[in-house]
């Protein structure tokens, strides 16, 4: 045992005099960015999760360098043999080449980094001291970067031999090996070390702040107006960042108010350390461009749009080529003019050019920030870049500025200033009017591989006015291994394989503005409005049943900022149909409903839901979750106020029931950015939704109304992108454990969802990198759901659910948890997710002893749950 432990020693991989670094500490710190210091170091040890040292050892086993440089020779043996046979053919010649090269190119990989197992893991860090000592020298540059001028920086480094843990504990038991010392020992002594940086900070210097020298009155009242925004501030530390960030506030400010030409070169902050003890008297200059030259004022005289940039020129390429076909010296000769392109439309003092005006000038206008007779602005000009970005109408805009010719004057506030004319030019090529893409894919459910195929259509600017119109159809087959039938044994669950059809079908409409009778567009246009309309229709078809769900939206889109949107829809209309459930499936139904007061069977009844909703989404982070970054998402819905005023018509017409209720939900998300690789994230996300009055409802006696949510607006737990351990909406409610006939007696019920009206849940997860685009993680879930307005036995009183109605007092005993490993492969483009997780905590269990599920692990109690998804979990 103790020659295996010896043979998997890293020092194996050392070469005489050479150490191993195994540690890097950062001693002293309280003030400054520890964080930053410790990247500053310019080696750093090994990574010990995964241990990837220890994978390159397990490689290094198997690498022969010499066997490597063998079969090198012997390529290029064999390919010049192959080449001296090829001869003159050139393109036998250069297909060998190709291989050639292909052979080597893998080769020469292995040969530099190893072989594949190598490469997975790191290579030993080599300790060189003369890193030690360029680290030493920045860390003291950056900490006089941050005010503290009279910090010291010093490294140790500390080379001890430490024998194994399992040699220690025999040493300690007695004097087993008993003798002199090994005369290798001093050998041996510098293998491993540990860096040890010293950082005495000392007290910081701290900002006097000393009244600007700006000799242009102009740019000076400018700077003075915009001095409350300034990230400098009398008695904080001195910090060169925050003086380079502070530089290019006042570039952009300046460049707002109109100077074109400003730029931050101009700009100078000069510290002066002489005048008080651990002080910094900090003055901001400002130059002028020249000697008797002041900055200049730049006002826009006028303003050109043109929609069809590079249209012109692919045409007169055609006709090139066209003249060109025909042969005559005098067509060779032409050249084809489609004549000067001239302003065609002039909408709100903007003129629009194009060979066709295909798109709405009056909407263009309201998305152009930029006018005549404005200043210049830096910001008006990146708003209308992304203005018409949003519009997805044209592959690229961009927004030059000319300069027409005016001498500069040595003041531009003096009394017969000289202000600059811009020209601005709004070059935007559109992009296609048709665009589509197709999906063609397959799962594969129970046993059964299910191919689906999804197309989708977007037509640009189909009416003239920057519409957005798209279509889209689904069409699949999935494979179903378990479905409820009844609560009879001669017909009960069965585990059949079949094959349930979904058909899908969307349509939207997205105008660039808001549609109101009122014109508001051109004061709401830096919010980016948008009006959407869509209808979408989903048709399933199962061995037990037939549904459809049809849904009318009207949605009000705007954005705050680039981070945050809000959405108004003041018209949402679902309908819901279920023309055929079978026998079996419906007795089942009514049994959930006679026993547990399950609301499942509203799910399959014919239903109009007619609502209003509101939802605040503000996210900071980016597609790949790399920031450190905030999500909070607030959901509001209330449907039903008005059915009073025709919902027994409509059921007695059409058998259409009508619900009330109200909706919240809430959910917020917080990452952190541990390092550039690793993240910690976590999140919590609730909601309830409550009935708001009685209803009359067609299966329940009329004497005994009930609260009736919708079963499509009810809250449920479990699956990929909640509780993991849990199978999609198996959760809950409470403390309740669902049961289901089977043949003869009663057992757990896996199969049957588990709706509630009140959603608590959060999850908690570390992300790190593996290898490449591998990436790990550990999480942690916890949450369920309960209800609210529970039925009880009216006979008894007590709850048809015992344990599923939320109280107070005892919820938190409810808590379910669960956690697992995920593993995810982020292509940039793409994220691909596996998460394995199990149960920690099951609220729902039916003893006390079986409550802690980790005791039952990998059992039909407490299987392990794999979740397949696109993107991160949250």
């Amino acid at each position: 045992m103790l020659l295996g432990l010896a043979a998997c020693s890293p020092f194996g991989l050392l070469r005489p005099n050479q150490r191993l670094l195994s540690r890097v500490e950062i001693k002293g710190v309280e003030q400054a960015d520890k964080e930053r210091l410790t990247a500053l170091a310019q080696q750093k040890p090994n990574t010990r999760i995964p241990p990837k040292l220890d994978i390159y050892h397990l490689g290094f086993g198997f690498y022969d360098s010499a066997r490597i440089k063998s079969k090198l020779r012997a390529i290029e043996t064999t390919y010049a043999a192959k080449m001296q046979a090829a001869g003159t053919d050139s393109a036998q010649l250069g297909k060998l080449l190709a291989q050639r090269e292909r052979k080597i190119k893998r080769k020469q990989l292995v040969l530099d980094k190893g072989n594949a197992i190598m490469r997975l893991g790191e290579p030993p860090v080599i300790y060189d001291s003369a890193l030690t000592s360029r680290s030493v020298e920045q860390m003291t540059t950056y900490l006089r970067s941050q005010g503290f001028f009279r910090a010291r920086v010093s490294a140790t480094d500390t080379a001890r031999f430490q024998r194994s843990i399992l040699f220690r504990a025999l040493n300690a038991v007695g004097s087993v090996f008993s003798g002199k010392s090994d005369s290798l020992d001093a050998a041996k002594q510098y293998r491993r070390v540990t860096v040890t940086y010293n950082i005495t900070e000392n007290q910081p210097f701290l900002y006097r702040l000393q009244a600007p020298s700006i000799p242009d009155s102009g740019v000076a009242a400018m700077v003075r107006q915009g001095q409350s925004a300034t990230l400098l501030h009398e008695n904080d530390r001195y910090n060169e960042a925050l003086i380079g960030q502070e530089r290019t506030r006042l570039e952009t400010l300046l460049k707002n108010a109109g100077y074109f030409d400003f730029r931050q070169q101009y700009i100078t902050l000069e510290a002066d350390t002489s005048y008080e003890k651990f002080t910094v008297r900090l003055r901001t200059f400002i130059a002028n461009p020249g000697p008797d030259q002041g900055h200049r004022l730049y006002t826009l005289r006028q303003v050109r749009f043109i929609t069809d940039a590079g249209v012109g020129r692919t045409l007169r390429s055609a006709t090139g080529d066209t003249l060109r076909r025909a042969g005559t010296p005098g067509a060779l000769r032409a050249r084809p003019s489609l004549g000067v392109r001239m302003d065609t439309v002039v909408t709100d003092s903007i003129r629009f050019a194009a060979y066709q005006q295909k798109f709405s000038t009056d909407l263009l206008a309201n998305k152009v920030r930029v006018r005549p007779e404005q200043h210049y602005s830096l910001a008006n000009t990146l708003q209308t870049q992304r203005l018409l970005a949003d519009l997805d109408m044209f592959r690229f805009n961009t927004v030059n500025y000319r300069k027409l010719p005016d001498p500069p004057t040595t003041d531009s506030t003096s009394r017969t200033p000289s202000t600059g004319e811009l020209v601005a030019v709004i070059n935007a090529s559109p992009a296609p009017k048709f665009s589509q893409t197709v999906e063609v894919g397959a799962t594969y459910v129970a046993y059964l591989p299910g191919p689906f195929l999804n197309y989708r259509l977007k037509i640009r600017n189909p009416f003239g006015g920057a519409e957005v119109l798209e279509f889209g159809v689904r069409a699949g087959f999935e494979g179903q291994l378990t479905r409820v039938a009844s609560i009879s044994d001669t017909t009960g669950n069965t585990t059949d394989n079949v094959y349930t059809t979904q058909l899908g079908a969307t349509a939207a409409l997205v105008l660039p503005q808001f549609l109101v009778p009122f014109r508001t567009n051109y004061f709401l246009t830096r919010y980016n409005p948008k009006t959407r309309f869509s209808l979408s229709e989903t048709y399933v078809k199962r061995p037990e049943y037939i549904r459809s769900n049809f849904e009318f939206a009207w949605d009000y889109i705007w954005q705050r900022s680039p981070f945050h949107q809000y959405v108004f829809s003041p018209v949402v209309i679902t309908l819901v149909n279920t023309p055929y459930t079978s026998p079996a499936f419906e007795a089942r139904l009514k049994a959930l409903q006679l026993t547990e007061g399950s609301s499942l069977y509203r799910s399959f009844s014919k239903q109009v839901e007619p609502s209003f909703s509101f939802t605040s989404l503000y996210n900071s982070n980016d597609f790949n979750e790399t920031r450190n970054a905030y999500y909070l998402r607030l959901f509001a819905e209330v449907g039903g106020l008005t059915r009073g005023l025709y919902q027994k018509a409509l059921f007695e017409s059409t058998r259409l029931n009508v619900y009330d209720f109200a909706r919240i939900s809430v959910d917020y998300r917080r990452y952190y950015r541990l390092t550039p690789q690793t993240y910690f994230v976590w999140r919590l996300n609730g909601g309830a939704v409550h009935a708001l009055n009685r209803t009359n409802d067609p299966t329940t006696p009329e004497n005994d109304p009930q609260y009736i949510v919708p079963y499509d607006k009810s809250f449920f737990a479990g699956g990929s992108t909640s509780l993991r351990a849990w199978q999609p909406r198996r959760l809950g409610p409470g403390g309740y454990t669902p049961l289901r006939p089977s043949n003869g007696q009663l057992v757990r019920d896996y199969l049957t969802e588990q709706p509630g009206e009140l959603l608590l849940e959060g999850s908690a997860e570390y992300r790190f990198p593996i290898y490449g685009f591998f990436k790990g993680a550990l999480f942690t879930d916890f949450g369920n759901v309960w209800g609210l307005q529970e039925r009880k036995d009216p006979s008894t009183g007590d709850y048809l659910r015992p344990g599923a109605q939320f109280q107070i007092n005892n919820f938190y005993r409810q808590i379910a948890v669960g956690s697992g490993f995920g593993l995810r492969f982020d292509f940039t483009f793409l994220i691909l997710r596996l998460d394995i997780a199990t149960k920690i905590y099951d609220p729902t269990a039916p003893t006390t002893a079986d409550k802690w599920a980790l005791r039952n692990f990998d059992t039909s109690a407490n299987p392990v749950s794999f979740n397949l998804g696109i993107g991160y979990p949250f």
